[in-house]
Formats: structure tokens, C-alpha cells, sequence
């Protein structure tokens, strides 16, 4: 090891930079984030720097890099010289700050570049509020220290408050929730009762794993048991921890399929009994996907639970087909609406056909006669063009592109095709032309 890392306290102490420009800048910027009172010169003399916790040299120009650099020596003051670890004392390493956890990459001085490039790489794996997880320990340290008599039972504790659900929840930005939790943990462990577990409720995204969230993919490597919708592709499910149960709650249209309530009860018994849950959905959880009532449920019996997001199928599918779902030439609005509700009165279908407005109808295929008619009788064009994505961003998606009279016929040709049809979304108005170049043949059938 070239050089030794140390963390130095400069909260109040002096900091000279010497120099100009965007190098200056940044040193100075950083001492001065750490608390220092940061002193700037455009040259160096040993009475200016004396007394002071470090000097940063920055001038660009070696002679003048070099006198500040015996300047600092002759005051007995250690020196860091930008891009010349040959005078420096101590380098200046890439920092990955996390508030109260601060990561610092060193290649002593080899390659700058390696260090920027490892520290991006750790920038993907810390979550941006880490420095709340870190605030969070440190508020219970002198209590569980006090309450937990036994080192083991202490080390328990410590490694479940920062890889547990408290955890989860300070890194979801549910500070309060995770202070209320922690304090349940404290009190199982001083009382050596089994702690509960967590839950969260996550989207899968439209389909193609590499779209999940980042958070969504480190929860599948952190999920003892992982309650899934049948939406979900298994090249997701391939993505959860090796040991991870597997259990599909999924409801499909004419399935056997889990009943919403047995979901339910079954993410409370599991979280109680001291798992940590993913619920996993296709799309978006709040995106009609039950997911609220969910939470309700969790909520309801007191247990801990998260929330994240997914990329919504309209948006995955949309973008994957080349169709903006707004475009200021031809659509300044855009609803999301699900087909099963083509069948009954819904007063809102008139403002749905509207020109200039965009429709991404979700579950609409089976009902695509009632979808046509209803727009139909609310004053929209049979012209109006119609694209229906099946199995979106995935490496078997079909687009079909074509016009509102014709719409059942289109959704009946993706059943045909292939015997079974997957998980459609069906995109109306002026932007669903767009979809004609992936599939001309179908708008020819049909003009």
C-alpha cells in the first residue's frame, strides 16, 4: 500500500489553496465542504501558510508549483500538488460522498483516470440517501449499547439495523418509518424476540430486464421470497438471489389465480414471520396494478413496507415501438385507461376521443370490439390510427399498426398468428402512425 487512507477532521481549521482556475476551485470547494475556513493565494510564502491543517497547490505552472511546494515544507505543513504526486505529501483521492459515509478511491497517483472510472462504479451501488442510513446508527448507538447487554445479540442488531428493513426504509427516504421500526428491533432484541421482516412492493418494469430500476434489481438480490405476477418474464425472475423462493400469485383473464385478499395475507404472514418480501410487478405497482391496497394491507398490520417504481408498460411499450405518447404536432395530452372498462358507461369516453389526445389502453385486446365501439359512438374517426404492441420491449415484441374501424380485427390476428396472444397494449391517436413503419403490411390490409 503506497499510501495510508486517513479521514481527517478540518471542521474550523485553516485550509491555504494556492492557485487559480477550475483545480484551485475544486480543492478549495472540498476543503470547504468538509468545514474548513479556506484561505486562497496566488502565491506562496512560508508566513502565509504556517500554521494551517494542509495546503493545496494548484498554479498549473511547475516553477511556480514547485516554490509553493517548499513554501509549505518550510512551514511544516503537508501539501498536495495537482497532478504532481511527486511533490505532494498526500493525493487527493475520487470521492463518493454519501453525507456521513464518504467512499475514497486511490491508485496512488498511477491513473486519475482508473480512480474516476471506479468511483462511477461505486456511485451505482450506493444508494444517494446512504448517508441517512449512516444518521440512523449513529441514533441508536448509544441505546442499543445500553440495552443489549450480550456482543453477539449487539452485532445482531447492528447488522440487521443496516441491512434489514430499517435500512430499506432510510434508504427509501421513509426516515420516520425507519426510526419507528428500528426502535421495534431494539426492543426484540433486548427482549430476544424474533424481529419482523419487510416488504416491498416493486415494478417490474414493461418487460425487458435490463429496464428494471436499480433498486428494483438489488431488492431481487436481497428477497427471501419473491411473490410474483404472471406478467413477469423469467428472464427478470433469473435476476433474484440464487436461494430466493419463487412463488407466482399472478391472476390471469379465465385462470385458476390467487384471489387479491389471499395475496394479501399471505405478504403479512411472511413479513411477520421475518422475511423480506419482494412483490413483484409487471409495469408499475400503482399503475393499475393493486399494488395500494397492498400497502393498505401491510400498513394495517403495523409491518414495514416500500414502494418502487417500475417503467409503466405505456411508456416501455411506447418508446420500444418508436411511438411518442405526446408530440406537440399531434397529441398534447395522454390517458391511461384499461379496456376492461369499454364495457360500461363511463361518462369520461367522449373526452377520451378527442383529437390531439393519446389513449394507451392497457388489457385491451380481448376487448377490443367494445374499445372501437365506444370510441366510435364518443365522435371518434374510424381513420383515427391504432398500434397494438404485444410482449413490449421484449426480444419476441410484435407491433401491429392499423386504423380504429378495424381494431378487433387486428387484436384477433395477434391470437391467430401465434395460437395464445401475450400481454398487449393498445396505443390510439394521431402518434400511432408511427408505428406504421415497424408495420406497414397491417395498414395496408386495411386502407
Amino acid at each position: 500500500m503506497k499510501h495510508l487512507p486517513l479521514f481527517f477532521d478540518l471542521g474550523g481549521r485553516r485550509v491555504a489553496v494556492v492557485g487559480t482556475g477550475l483545480a484551485a476551485d475544486r480543492r478549495a470547494e472540498l476543503a470547504a465542504s468538509a468545514g474548513a475556513v479556506v484561505q486562497r493565494f496566488d502565491t506562496a510564502s512560508v508566513a502565509a501558510l504556517k500554521g494551517a491543517a494542509a495546503v493545496f497547490v494548484a498554479t498549473g505552472d511547475l516553477e511556480r508549483d514547485t516554490e509553493a511546494q517548499r513554501a509549505a515544507q518550510a512551514a511544516a505543513v503537508p501539501v498536495n500538488v495537482a497532478d504532481r504526486p511527486a511533490l505532494s505529501d498526500f493525493i487527493l483521492p475520487a470521492i463518493v460522498d454519501r453525507g456521513e459515509v464518504v467512499v475514497a478511491i486511490s491508485t496512488g497517483g498511477a491513473s486519475p483516470t482508473l480512480a474516476t472510472v471506479l468511483r462511477g462504479r461505486i456511485e451505482t451501488l450506493l444508494p444517494e440517501r446512504f448517508g441517512a442510513l449512516a444518521q440512523l446508527a449513529r441514533t441508536f448507538r448509544a441505546q442499543a449499547n445500553a440495552l443489549i447487554a450480550e456482543p453477539a445479540a449487539r452485532r445482531a442488531f447492528w447488522r440487521r439495523l443496516v441491512d434489514g428493513p430499517a435500512a430499506r426504509l432510510a434508504l427509501g427516504g421513509d426516515e420516520a418509518g425507519a426510526r419507528r421500526t428500528a426502535l421495534g428491533e431494539l426492543d426484540s432484541a433486548r427482549r430476544r424476540l424474533a424481529p419482523s421482516g419487510i416488504a416491498h412492493i416493486v415494478g417490474a418494469g414493461p418487460g425487458d430486464p435490463d429496464l428494471l430500476t436499480l433498486r428494483a434489481a438489488q431488492l431481487l438480490q436481497e428477497a427471501d421470497a419473491i411473490l410474483h405476477d404472471a406478467l413477469v418474464p423469467e428472464a427478470i425472475l433469473r435476476r433474484a438471489r440464487r436461494d430466493a423462493e419463487l412463488v407466482s400469485v399472478g391472476k390471469r383473464k379465465g385462470r385458476p389465480s390467487w384471489a387479491q385478499a389471499d395475496i394479501e395475507a399471505e405478504l403479512v404472514r411472511r413479513v411477520r414471520a421475518g422475511q423480506t418480501v419482494v412483490r413483484l410487478k409487471a409495469g408499475d405497482p400503482f399503475v393499475f396494478g393493486r399494488g395500494a391496497e397492498e400497502v393498505d394491507a401491510l400498513r394495517a398490520a403495523g409491518l414495514p413496507v416500500t414502494v418502487v417504481p417500475g417503467i409503466t408498460a405505456a411508456l416501455g411499450c411506447a418508446a420500444s415501438a418508436g411511438i411518442p405518447l405526446t408530440d406537440r404536432r399531434h397529441a398534447s395530452a395522454v390517458t391511461f385507461v384499461t379496456g376492461t372498462n369499454a364495457a360500461g358507461q363511463d361518462a369520461a369516453w367522449p373526452s377520451l376521443a378527442a383529437r390531439g389526445h393519446t389513449l394507451a389502453i392497457y388489457m385491451g385486446a380481448s376487448e377490443a370490439a367494445a374499445v372501437r365501439d365506444r370510441l366510435l359512438e364518443a365522435g371518434a374517426a374510424p381513420a383515427t390510427p391504432v398500434a397494438i404492441v404485444e410482449n413490449g420491449t421484449q426480444p419476441d415484441e410484435r407491433v401491429t399498426a392499423g386504423r380504429l374501424g378495424d381494431l378487433p380485427r387486428l387484436a384477433a390476428a395477434h391470437v391467430s398468428a401465434r395460437g395464445a396472444s401475450g400481454p398487449s397494449l393498445i396505443i390510439v391517436g394521431e402518434v400511432a402512425a408511427r408505428a406504421a413503419a415497424l408495420a406497414p403490411q397491417s395498414l395496408a390490409e386495411v386502407s
